[in-house]
């Protein structure tokens, strides 16, 4: 049977790979993917947890917008409380129509990666000019306005097209976000040279679990400290990668931040802390492209 395929990795057994570590003889890697999005009103994509599926309307778009004026701003405190950094998942939108916003990720120091013009769309369907003039003007807004281009790219709903990671990688990108394959990174082909993957959840993700899977936050906390207790652990004998995702709107809410605070707490005050390399998801990419080739699958 020759079932239809992507022709951008090969399988690879996490067991059989070659062994590294990160920065400092550091084990796990973890960083924490914020996402600030903008909304069109009234029309496009979006959740609603009230009226899945249903058209777009003002409720559902005051609830995300919350995440741009209180619910960003708790998370911030949060990290600078816990001194993590973060790596900023922003919709240019975002970079044009925000700039407290965007001055505040600039005082944090935090990356920036692509995240498309606005989650209301999503690449996924467009012809290929079409979505090459739109990574284009993600691009150069973000420069715009942040001062730096982006390197790394995660789509709205990380939701690609058949040519997405080959118009990245024409379009200056080194990394993507949007395959949640593996606890590690992998080469990936495109037609004009491989792009770099890194891990990023489709599971540690308060999208999937505290919107489409209805779970508390306390349920969304325990399954965080599951995750670090267990990769720290597996991290013993494999480089690994733990990823965490999180938007305003959603864990922004107060009594959604307490349980995730404590959680976070946990990860970074953890006894076999020594092991986690606390970090960005731009570092993480740089730091892989630099170890010797074959080291990474794929390379």
């Amino acid at each position: 049977m020759n079932l239809p395929g992507h022709g951008r990795y090969e399988f690879s057994p996490i067991e059989k790979r070659k062994d590294y570590s990160w920065p400092g003889g550091k084990r796990l890697a973890f960083y924490v993917a914020v996402n600030i999005e903008h909304f069109a009103f009234n029309t496009g994509i979006g959740m609603d947890p009230v009226h899945r599926g249903g058209p777009q309307h003002t409720r559902n778009f005051a609830w995300r917008d919350y995440g741009n004026r209180v619910g960003i701003w708790r998370l911030f405190r949060m990290l600078d409380q816990l001194k993590l950094p973060s790596s900023i998942l922003l919709n240019s939108a975002v970079a044009e129509l925000y700039p407290d916003i965007v001055a505040h990720i600039k005082a944090r120091g935090d990356e920036v990666v692509g995240h498309g013009r606005t989650n209301a769309e999503v690449l996924r369907g467009m012809w290929e000019a079409d979505e090459k003039r739109v990574i284009a003007e993600v691009t150069e807004k973000i420069a715009q306005f942040v001062g730096k281009r982006p390197t790394g790219w995660m789509g709205p709903g990380a939701l690609e097209s058949g040519v997405t990671p080959d118009l990245l990688k024409e379009a200056g990108y080194t990394h993507l976000l949007d395959w949640p394959l593996d606890d590690q990174p992998i080469w990936m082909k495109t037609r004009s040279g491989p792009i770099l993957s890194v891990p990023y959840p489709i599971e540690m993700n308060d999208a999937s679990h505290q919107v489409w899977r209805d779970h508390t936050g306390h349920e969304f906390a325990d399954m965080i400290v599951d995750q670090f207790d267990e990769l720290v652990e597996q991290s013993e004998e494999q480089p690994l990668v733990f990823a965490l995702s999180l938007h305003g709107f959603i864990v922004g809410q107060p009594f959604r931040l307490r349980p995730l605070r404590q959680a976070l707490k946990h990860c970074v005050e953890h006894k076999l802390r020594d092991r986690v390399w606390y970090t960005r998801a731009g570092d993480i990419a740089n730091y892989c492209m630099k170890l010797p080739a074959g080291t990474i699958p794929g390379g």
